[in-house]
């Protein structure tokens, strides 16, 4: 019930940041974040499912493994953001 009501939080959470996920890199930074909370919410509920219809432990490696491409792609293109806004100011 937790996992859902969190799941819920960030949804409404990431369609209030929706309109500014291009904007500056603070706000696409949020967005992203925010992007990312609700891909783990939604992994959590999937890994448990996961591990008990085949009653193992490899469903949590495996959403594990999902979730740590998505949070070092997120985390790309915040850098990618901020270094070009960092050359913007600097120019």
């Amino acid at each position: 019930m937790a996992a859902l009501l969190n799941l819920d939080a960030n949804l409404v959470c990431l369609r209030l940041l929706t309109p500014y996920q291009d904007g500056d890199v603070n706000l696409a930074s949020a967005w992203e974040c925010s992007r990312n909370d609700v891909c783990a919410g939604i992994a959590v509920l999937a890994a448990a499912l996961l591990a008990w219809l085949f009653g193992a432990g490899w469903p949590d490696l495996l959403v594990a493994l999902a979730l740590l491409v998505v949070f070092l792609r997120s985390s790309a293109r915040v850098f990618k953001a901020s270094a070009q806004a960092l050359r913007t100011a600097q120019a």
